[in-house]
């Protein structure tokens, strides 16, 4: 393969192998992916480029020191097609392959169309380590099967998102009347939420929606009333903070039978993100052409949250996880927080539909979250008219092992200390004592039964028309 006279692999084969040194070509592509506006996009990217890291360790510390296999000669290979540097490390597994596995079916597990385009960009990179006289094939097939079966074993860890297929839960279309300059807008803005992230969108509004008025919230003001006041005086009522203020923001939108535009003002912008409102930019898009959807509103005790709510130990475990999420990843964040949990806190008591047991962890979604098990992280759609409930049970030293297991090999739906229930209601009665409850971040009352319930596309709230949810 490597000695075959032609012309075009002496000109295309060397520049295809050095644009994927150092996982450059991936990378460059992987930046391209990540300024997309579309979310399945930007999973892609992301998924693809933690499988490539993960395959690149693996391959270069682990699988290359396994069998000190020597390069191929390079005699008879064309002198326009020899890589300028050749490498000194060994030869099996292709390192640039397992990379290109990676990278390309870790990124086809979010989406297929995008996988299959770079399957055969990968593919390429293959053949022209072998063309270009780096490789055996075998080392090429040997990186190949590493990258792809660590991207396999990446979607246990980490299931894809699953978007409904259309037709299902679609999002409903409401047209409002447009206002592009902002006329009727009233903001409640928190300056110093998103660690100063407010004041920028502040700044934003005023430029780019002149005539919508913006209310400065201050560091003892009564929230719940200003934005009473602001939703009664406008028609439409515009909110930029973190979730737990937004979700006071629909309270009174839905009061006054007003609107709702929704600024990414905040720390994390839980509700936005799933809206799919990235930027001030959005909103102004949305607002300027009147484009709108209504999304389900939920209630825990009577209380209203838009995003999630928990009880007993899950905010503990929420906080331990993301501590240490982006230093080892979310699945062993996640076992790792479910262990000190159980191992530091103690159960509850419940019963719902009939049964008994010890409760450790209580996450409830407000519509199906994604992925399942107990790592979720964004939802596909706002009105689907369903609560997500996800309980785990208290566990013994033994079948605590077992739970995390479950959990690293994507199998926790399978054990049966694991609870899933999708319903439109839900009620679990705390039979040894109150526990704390926490709604959208914001820790709440304590209270020894939980009410749930979800109202079914309560609240107008605007989305930019190429937004996907």
């Amino acid at each position: 393969m490597a000695r075959t006279d032609s012309p075009v692999l002496d000109s295309v084969m060397p520049k295809v192998s050095r644009a994927a040194d150092y996982s450059l070509l991936w990378m460059a592509i992987a930046a391209g992916m990540r300024l997309s506006r579309s979310r399945v996009t930007n999973r892609a990217a992301a998924r693809g480029i933690g499988t490539l890291a993960v395959s690149s360790l693996v391959t270069n510390q682990i699988a290359k020191r396994v069998r000190a296999r020597k390069r191929p000669l390079t005699e008879g290979v064309p002198l326009a097609r020899l890589a300028k540097r050749m490498p000194t490390s060994h030869s099996f597994p292709s390192g640039h392959s397992a990379s290109a596995a990676a990278f390309a079916i870790g990124a086809g597990m979010e989406s297929a169309p995008i996988g299959l385009g770079l399957a055969a960009l990968g593919g390429a990179v293959g053949f022209s380590r072998v063309a270009t006289g780096a490789h055996y094939p075998s080392d090429v097939i040997g990186g190949f099967a590493i990258g792809a079966g660590l991207a396999v074993l990446g979607a246990k860890l980490i299931p894809p998102v699953r978007v409904p297929p259309p037709g299902r839960s679609e999002p409903l279309q409401v047209e409002l009347p447009r206002r592009a300059d902002g006329a009727g807008l009233v903001v409640v803005a928190n300056p110093a939420s998103g660690s100063g992230r407010g004041g920028e969108v502040i700044d934003e509004i005023k430029q780019k929606l002149p005539k919508a008025e913006v209310v400065r919230l201050e560091k003892d003001d009564d929230v719940e009333e200003i934005l009473d006041k602001a939703a009664a005086r406008g028609d439409v009522l515009g909110i930029a903070g973190g979730d737990g203020t937004v979700c006071a923001a629909a309270v009174a939108a839905m009061k006054h039978d007003v609107p709702l535009a929704v600024f990414p003002g905040g720390t994390f912008n839980h509700f936005a993100g799933d809206l799919g409102v990235g930027e001030v930019d959005d909103v102004v898009d949305a607002v300027s052409q009147g484009t709108a959807t209504k999304v389900d509103v939920a209630y825990l005790n009577d209380k209203a949250f838009l995003n999630t709510a928990s009880a007993g130990s899950y905010p503990e475990f929420v906080r331990i996880r993301e501590k240490y999420e982006k230093r080892i990843g979310k699945p062993l964040a996640a076992a790792l927080a479910g262990f000190r949990v159980m191992r530091s806190d103690p159960t509850s008591r419940v019963r719902y539909d009939g049964k008994e047991f010890e409760m450790q962890l209580l996450f409830i979604g407000n519509s199906l979250y994604e992925p399942r098990g107990f790592a979720p992280s964004l939802r596909t759609r706002l009105a689907d008219g369903l609560l997500d409930v996800r309980i785990l049970q208290g566990a013994t030293a033994f079948s605590l092992a077992k739970v995390v297991g479950s959990l690293l090999t994507g199998q926790l739906s399978r054990n049966k200390r694991y609870h899933e229930i999708d319903a439109p209601e839900f009620e679990m009665e705390i039979l040894d004592g109150a526990v704390s409850l926490a709604r959208d971040g914001e820790l709440g009352e304590e209270a020894d039964r939980l009410s749930l319930r979800v109202d079914y596309r309560a609240l107008t709230v605007y989305r930019p028309p190429y937004a996907e949810i």
